[in-house]
C-alpha cells in the first residue's frame, strides 16, 4: 500500500503531530526501556510487547489509562516497521488489524490528543507494513475516523484525514456504506476539498483522500460511477481554480499534485465517462496548461476549452502576456541572458569541459551552445525552441541561465531548488493524467485534438506549445520522459488516421489539403524527435525517445510520403546500437523491428538495407559518440580515452558500426551483420552501466539485446526475404548456434528464425506468386539446410518437456519445411518428423498440442505423405483426439487440420480413385463425420472449419456407404448441422463456409437430394439467405451452391424448382440494395453468381417447368433478367472479386454462349405446351442473338 503522501515539506503538518506526512522515526531509536531497536527481531518483539500491553487495557468512559495509552502509542510510532528496511518482517496483518480495532475502542473521541495519536498510528502501521485490511477492520476504522471528523475540533482534522486516506487507499468500492457521508454535497471531503477552503493543508489531505478512494486495485471492481464522477469534478474544479493570492507557490504545487493524482486515478482503467464535447475539451485544456506549469518564459493566456479541429490555426497561437517584473530575490531574466558579467562567468572553465555540446545547450543558456543545438536544423529555429531575445519570452530555465553559485544565498538557492522540484512534479503529474485521457478516450474522438498537442510545420511567429516543446526544452528528464510516453500513446494505433497523409504530389497553392497537413505533422514529428535523440543525455528518457520513434515508424504511411524520412532516421540511430545502456540498445533494435515491418517491403527500406556500411558520414556523428563507443575494436581507443569532439566538427568520422569478420565480404545487408554480431560476438571488458558481468573471459551481449537482435532478424527475413535469401548459410549457422545454447529463450528465437526463413522459401515456391526459378533459393540448398538442422540441433529442443513454448516453436519450425525438400530428405528423417509430431499431439500442454496438430495439418498436404493411407489414418486419429480437447484454441487448430485432411480425401479420390476409397476405413469416416458434426456446434473459430470438413466428407462418401444404415443417420445430422449454421447468427465467415460446404456436398452424385427428407430444408435455407442476408459474400456462396446440382431431379418437384428460380430472380433484382458501402463492392460478383445459377436452371429445366419459367420471363422482371444475363454472357471475367464458383468463372464468353446454344437446342426438343415453351425458347433466342451480334 502506498503512502498517503508522496511528498513532504516542512510546516505542512499540524502542531504537535508526529508522522503527519508519512515519515516515521528512523530505525535504531531507543525504546522506553533504553535498549536499541536495530534488528528485525527487535522490531517484531517491540511490536508484540506493545500490542500485548495495549490489548490488556480495557475501555472506560473516564479513560483512566490515558497516560499508558499515550506512552504505548509513542513507542509504536517511534519504531520503523518499513518493509524497505526489513523486507521479510513478519508482523501479521491480523495482529495489526486487531491492535487498531482495540485502540479505537480504548480512545474516546473526547480525548482529542489521543485521537490524533491513534490516527497517526493508523497511518504509520498500515502504510509501512502494507496491511490489507479485512472488511470488519475497514468498517471499524472508517466509522471511527468519520465520527472523529464530525465530533473533534478542527485542529485535529488534518491528522484524522491522513488516517482516513490511508484506510481508504484502494478500498473505495468496499467503502460504499460511508461514501454517501464523505462525498455528499455537505460531506466532509467535499467541504475540505472545495477550492474555497482557506486551509491548503486540509484541502491537500482531503484531495488525497478522495484520490485514494478512486484508486482501482487490479482484480477489484471499480468505484461506482456516481462517486467517481463527483470526485472527478472536484479534482477538475481544483485544477481550474486560480492560485489564492496569499498562498505560497510550494503549497499550491502540492495541492495541484494531489488533484492531478486523483484525476489520474479516475481515468485509469476503463473508458471515458465524463462527457463529450466541451467537457473533454475543458479537461484537455486544463492539462495542457499544467503541462507547462512553472516553465520559465511561458506566460500565455490559455484557452478554457480545446475544440476538435484538424487545423492548428483554430486554437491559434497562445497570446503571450508581458513578462512579469522579477522578484527582488531573482535576477532579471534579460540581465541574466544578456548581461556582460553573466556572460563572462559562463565562459570561465568550471570543470565541465568534457560535457557534450548538446548537453550544454540544454543545461546552459549561452548563445554559442544554442547554436550547437540549431546546427542539425541548418540554421532554422526548431519547434518549441525559444531563442533568448529581449522581445520574446524564453523557455530556458531561469535557474540554469547563470553558472554563478553566488547568484543566490544558500537558503534562497535551497528554496529555489525545492520549488523547481515541485513545479516539475506538477508537470509530470499533468502528463500522467493526460496519458490516462489518451488511453481511455476513443482514438477517433482524440484525433480532433491532435493539433493541440502535435504541431505541423511552424506557421510563423512564436512556435506553438505542444508535447514536442516539452520533449525538447523541459529541464526535467522525468517530465520529458512523461511527455514522450503521452506522445507514444497518441501515436499507438493511429495508423488508420495517418493513412490519409500524403505529400508525394505537387502542393496546391489555393488551399492546404488535410492529407498534406497530416504529412507535414509526420515530418515535424520526425524532425523534433530526431533533435531530441541527438540532445538527450538521460538514458531512461533516451529510451522513451527511441520508443516514440518506433511507434511513429509503425503507424506512418511512408509509401505515401516523399522518401528520405527513414533514411535520415536510420543514419541518426545507427550509432546508438553501441550505447552503454542496455535498455537503449534494446530500444534501438525495437525501432529497427518497426522499420522492417511497416508496409513491408518498402522501397526506401530496401535501399537503406542495401547501403554499404560507410565508415564516415558527415551527419552521422552524435554528441553521445564518446559515450557510445564502448565496444573496442582493433586499433580504437577505449571510451575513457576518446578525445572530446565538438559538434561543429561535423567532418569528424563517425565510429563504425561493429561488424562480423564476414561483413567486409558481404556488406549489402549491414543490418543483418549488425544483428549477427550482437548475437555471436563477445563484448569487451567494459561493462554496461547495468553491470552485465566482467572478467577476462569473453562475455556476450546481455540476453535482452541478443533476443531483440534475433527478433529483428526474423522481421528482416519476413519482410525482405528476397534480400536475405543470399545469406542462407549465415542464417542457418546462427540458428544452429542458438539451438545449441543452454538458454531456452535463445533456442526459442533460433527456432523462430528458422521458421520464418522456411516460410519465405515456401512462399517463393508457390505457383501463384510467379517467382522465377532463377530467383528462388535452389532446392539443393533448401534440402541441405533442413538436413543439417534436423540432424541434431533441433532434436534436443523437441524433447524439452520443461519448456513447452520451445516445443511449440519447434513444431512450427517443422511445419515450415518446403514440401519438395521434405520429399528429398532421408526416409529416417521424414519418419522422425512425423513420429515426433504425432507424439506431441498428446502432450498435456495446450501450446504444444496446438502447434503439433497444426503441423500435422500442414504435413497431410505434402504429396509424398497424403497418398499414404496409414499416415492419413494416424493423422486423422490424432486430430480427432485433439478435437475433443478442453482448449478452444486446440480445437480450432484441430478443426483446421481436419479440414486439410478432408481436402486430401477429395484430392485422393480424384487422383487415386476407388483404390483409396477401399483402403480407408469406414469406421474412421464415421468417426470424422460424428466429430465434425459436434464441432459444427462449437464456437465460431472451430465451426468455420468444421463445416468445411462436413462438406468434403459428404462429397467423398460413395453410394455403397450412403445406402448403409450406419451412415444414414450421421449423414442426416451432418446436413442439418450445415443448414442450421447457414441460418444461424454466426459470423459471416462461418455462414459462407457453410454455404460452400453445401455446394461441395451437392457435387456428390450419390447424395439423395431428390428423395431425402432433409433436401427441402437445404434448398429452403439457401434460398432464404440468397435473398435476405445482409452479407453479399454469403449470398454469393449460396447462389453458387444452388447452381451446383447437375441434374434436374436434384431440385425436386416443380414447386421447389420454381421456388429456387424465384429466389434467384428476386436476389438479382435486389443485388444493389444495401446500406453498407463495403458490401456494395461485391455486388458485381453477386450478379455474376446469380446469372450463372439462372442460366444453369434454364439449361436443365424440363417440360413441366416451362409454365413457371414463361410466367417469370414474360413479366416485367424478365426484362431485368435479360439485361443481367446479357452482361454476364459478355463478361470477360468476374468483376469485383469476392467470389463465385471457380469453375464458372474460368469460362470465357465463347464457352458461355456455346453452352447457351446447347441449352436452347435441348429446350426445343422438349414436349411441352406450345405457348409456355415458345416463350422460354423465344427469350433464349433473343438472348443468344443479342450476344452473337455483339
Amino acid at each position: 500500500m502506498e503512502a498517503e503522501n508522496e511528498l513532504s515539506a516542512p510546516g505542512l503538518g499540524s502542531t504537535g503531530s508526529t508522522g503527519v506526512l508519512g515519515e516515521a522515526a528512523p530505525s535504531g531509536r531507543a525504546g522506553t526501556d533504553g535498549w536499541l531497536l536495530g534488528s528485525q527481531s527487535d522490531a517484531e518483539k517491540h511490536f508484540s510487547r506493545c500490542a500485548a500491553k495495549l490489548r490488556a487495557l480495557r475501555s472506560d468512559s473516564t479513560c483512566r489509562h490515558r497516560e499508558e495509552l499515550n506512552r504505548l502509542f509513542d513507542e509504536l510510532l517511534s519504531e520503523n516497521y518499513s518493509k524497505s528496511v526489513f523486507p521479510s518482517i513478519s508482523i501479521q496483518a491480523e495482529d495489526v488489524c486487531t491492535l487498531l480495532k482495540h485502540g479505537s475502542n480504548l480512545v474516546p473521541l473526547t480525548q482529542e490528543h489521543l485521537v490524533i495519536k491513534l490516527c497517526q498510528l493508523m497511518h504509520h502501521l498500515l502504510n509501512q507494513l502494507k496491511v490489507i485490511m479485512d472488511e470488519q477492520t475497514l468498517d471499524v476504522l472508517l466509522k471511527y475516523t468519520t465520527s472523529a471528523m464530525k465530533t473533534c475540533s478542527t485542529w485535529t482534522h488534518s491528522d484524522v484525514l491522513i488516517a482516513l486516506s490511508t484506510v481508504v487507499y484502494g478500498n473505495g468500492p468496499q467503502c460504499y456504506q460511508h461514501l454517501s457521508d464523505l462525498l455528499a454535497e455537505d460531506g466532509v471531503l467535499m467541504f475540505y476539498g472545495d477550492p474555497a477552503q482557506p486551509s491548503m493543508e486540509l484541502r491537500r489531505v482531503a484531495l488525497t483522500c478522495m484520490a485514494n478512494i478512486c484508486l482501482r486495485v487490479p482484480g477489484q471492481p471499480p468505484l461506482d460511477d456516481q462517486y467517481r464522477t463527483v470526485c472527478f469534478k472536484v479534482f477538475l474544479k481544483t485544477l481550474q481554480s486560480p492560485k489564492p493570492p496569499s498562498t505560497d507557490e510550494l503549497f499550491y504545487c502540492i495541492v495541484l499534485q494531489a488533484a492531478l493524482k486523483g484525476l489520474q486515478y479516475c481515468l485509469s482503467g476503463g473508458k471515458w465517462k465524463y462527457g463529450e464535447g466541451e467537457e473533454l475539451g475543458s479537461v484537455l485544456a486544463t492539462l495542457k496548461r499544467l503541462m507547462f506549469h512553472g516553465a520559465p518564459g511561458v506566460s500565455v493566456d490559455w484557452p478554457a476549452v480545446l475544440y476538435p479541429t484538424p487545423l492548428p490555426q483554430y486554437e491559434g497561437l497562445a497570446a503571450f502576456k508581458p513578462a512579469e517584473t522579477p522578484k527582488p530575490s531573482e535576477p532579471p531574466m534579460d540581465a541574466v541572458l544578456l548581461g556582460k558579467t553573466s556572460g563572462n562567468k559562463k565562459r570561465k572553465p568550471r570543470g565541465r569541459g568534457k560535457k557534450k555540446s548538446t548537453e550544454l545547450s540544454r543545461r546552459d543558456g549561452d548563445d554559442d551552445d544554442r547554436e550547437a543545438v540549431s546546427a542539425p536544423q541548418k540554421g532554422g529555429v526548431g519547434e518549441g525552441e525559444f531563442l533568448a531575445k529581449p522581445s520574446e519570452p524564453s523557455f530556458y530555465p531561469s535557474w540554469k541561465r547563470n553558472n554563478s553559485d553566488s547568484e543566490f544565498s544558500d537558503p534562497e538557492g535551497n528554496a529555489q531548488s525545492k520549488l523547481r522540484f515541485f513545479l516539475g512534479r506538477v508537470r509530470e503529474r499533468a502528463l500522467h493524467s493526460l496519458l490516462g485521457v489518451v488511453k481511455c478516450v476513443e482514438k477517433r474522438t482524440l484525433y480532433g485534438y491532435w493539433s493541440s498537442f502535435i504541431p505541423d510545420a511552424p506557421v510563423g511567429g512564436p512556435p506553438p506549445l505542444t508535447l514536442l516543446t516539452i520533449v525538447l526544452k523541459d529541464s526535467s528528464p522525468k517530465v520529458r520522459a512523461c511527455a514522450l510516453q503521452v506522445l507514444s500513446a497518441i501515436l499507438d494505433g493511429s495508423r488508420q488516421f495517418l493513412a490519409a497523409a500524403e505529400d508525394t504530389t505537387s502542393p496546391r497553392t489555393s488551399y492546404t489539403p488535410f492529407s498534406l497537413l497530416l504529412a507535414t505533422a509526420i515530418r515535424e514529428l520526425h524532425r523534433a524527435l530526431t533533435l531530441a535523440l541527438l540532445a538527450e543525455t538521460a538514458p531512461q528518457t533516451l529510451v522513451q525517445v527511441i520508443k516514440c520513434l518506433a511507434f511513429l515508424v509503425a503507424n506512418a504511411p511512408y509509401h505515401r510520403l516523399r522518401p528520405g524520412l527513414l533514411s535520415s532516421l536510420c543514419k541518426q540511430i545507427r550509432p546508438f546500437v553501441r550505447h552503454r545502456d542496455v535498455n537503449v540498445r534494446v530500444s534501438v533494435l525495437t525501432l529497427y523491428g518497426s522499420l522492417l515491418t511497416t508496409q513491408a517491403p518498402l522501397p526506401e527500406v530496401q535501399l537503406i538495407l542495401q547501403q554499404p556500411d560507410s565508415g564516415s558520414s558527415s551527419g552521422s556523428f552524435t554528441p553521445q559518440d564518446s559515450a557510445l563507443s564502448w565496444r573496442q575494436r582493433h586499433g580504437e581507443t577505449s571510451p575513457s580515452q576518446t578525445p572530446v569532439r565538438s559538434e561543429r566538427s561535423s567532418h569528424t568520422p563517425s565510429p563504425r558500426v561493429p561488424c562480423t569478420p564476414g561483413e567486409k565480404d558481404n556488406s549489402s545487408l549491414w543490418l543483418l551483420q549488425v544483428c549477427v554480431s550482437l548475437v555471436t560476438q563477445p563484448r569487451e571488458d567494459q561493462s554496461d552501466s547495468e553491470g552485465w558481468g566482467t572478467g577476462a573471459g569473453a562475455v556476450l551481449e546481455p540476453p535482452p539485446v541478443r533476443l531483440e537482435a534475433l527478433q529483428v532478424l526474423s522481421s528482416l527475413v519476413r519482410g525482405y526475404f528476397s534480400l536475405t535469401q543470399a545469406c542462407l548459410c549465415e542464417i542457418k549457422q546462427l540458428s544452429i548456434r542458438c539451438l545449441r545454447e543452454p538458454d531456452p529463450a535463445m533456442q526459442l528465437h533460433g527456432a523462430m528464425l528458422l521458421e520464418v526463413f522456411g516460410t519465405g522459401i515456401i512462399q517463393q515456391y508457390k505457383p501463384e506468386n510467379n517467382v522465377p526459378e532463377s530467383s528462388r533459393v535452389p532446392l539443393g540448398q533448401v534440402v541441405q539446410l533442413w538436413s543439417e538442422v534436423l540432424s541434431g540441433p533441433l532434436n534436443a529442443a523437441m524433447q524439452s518437456e520443461q519448456h513447452p513454448k520451445l516445443q511449440a516453436s519447434v513444431c512450427d519450425t517443422l511445419s515450415a519445411i518446403l514440401p519438395q525438400a521434405f520429399t528429398q530428405l532421408p526416409e529416417k528423417t521424414q519418419l522422425m518428423c512425423v513420429t515426433v509430431l504425432l507424439g506431441l499431439t498428446y502432450s498435456e500442454n495446450y501450446l504444444v498440442k496446438m502447434a503439433a496438430v497444426r503441423a500435422l495439418g500442414t504435413y497431410i498436404l505434402f504429396p509424398c505423405l497424403r497418398e499414404d493411407v496409414m499416415f492419413v489414418a494416424d493423422t486423422a486419429n490424432a486430430i480427432l483426439a485433439a478435437l475433443s480437447d478442453g482448449s478452444t484454441n486446440v480445437r480450432a487448430k484441430a478443426a483446421w487440420s481436419l479440414g486439410n485432411l478432408a481436402d486430401v480425401l477429395i484430392i485422393n479420390m480424384e487422383t487415386l480413385g476407388v483404390t483409396f476409397h477401399e483402403e480407408l476405413s469406414d469406421m474412421l469416416l464415421l468417426k470424422m463425420l460424428h466429430a465434425a458434426t459436434r464441432a459444427a456446434g462449437d464456437r465460431d473459430k472451430v465451426k468455420a472449419n468444421a463445416v468445411r470438413v462436413l462438406g468434403n466428407l459428404l462429397h467423398f462418401l460413395r453410394e455403397s456407404q450412403l445406402t448403409r444404415s450406419a451412415f444414414q443417420h450421421p449423414v442426416e445430422d451432418a446436413v442439418r448441422a450445415l443448414v442450421k449454421t447457414v441460418l444461424s447468427e454466426s459470423t459471416m465467415k462461418v455462414r459462407w463456409n457453410a454455404c460452400y460446404a453445401l455446394g461441395n456436398a451437392f457435387r456428390n452424385p450419390a447424395l439423395p437430394l431428390n428423395s431425402a427428407l432433409w433436401s427441402s430444408d437445404v434448398f429452403s435455407a439457401l434460398c432464404h439467405v440468397v435473398t435476405s442476408c445482409k452479407n453479399f459474400k454469403v449470398r454469393i456462396k449460396s447462389a453458387a451452391a444452388l447452381a451446383v446440382p447437375a441434374h434436374r431431379g436434384c431440385y425436386g418437384d416443380t414447386k421447389r424448382f420454381g421456388y429456387v428460380w424465384r429466389s434467384l430472380t428476386t436476389a438479382l433484382q435486389n443485388s444493389e440494395d444495401t446500406n453498407d458501402f463495403l458490401e456494395y463492392r461485391y455486388s458485381a460478383s453477386l450478379r455474376h453468381a446469380l446469372s450463372n445459377a439462372l442460366l444453369h436452371l434454364l439449361s436443365i429445366s424440363q417440360a413441366q417447368d416451362a409454365i413457371g419459367l414463361a410466367a417469370s420471363l414474360l413479366s416485367d422482371e424478365g426484362t431485368s433478367i435479360k439485361v443481367h444475363l446479357i452482361k454476364y454472357l459478355r463478361e470477360e471475367e468476374e468483376e469485383g472479386g469476392g467470389g463465385g464458383e471457380a469453375e464458372s468463372n474460368t469460362l470465357n464468353p465463347q464457352h458461355r454462349i456455346k453452352h447457351l446454344r446447347l441449352s436452347l437446342s435441348r429446350l426445343k426438343t422438349l414436349e411441352a405446351e406450345e405457348g409456355d415453351k415458345e416463350a422460354v425458347v423465344s427469350f433464349m433466342e433473343d438472348l443468344l442473338k443479342t450476344c452473337e451480334d455483339a
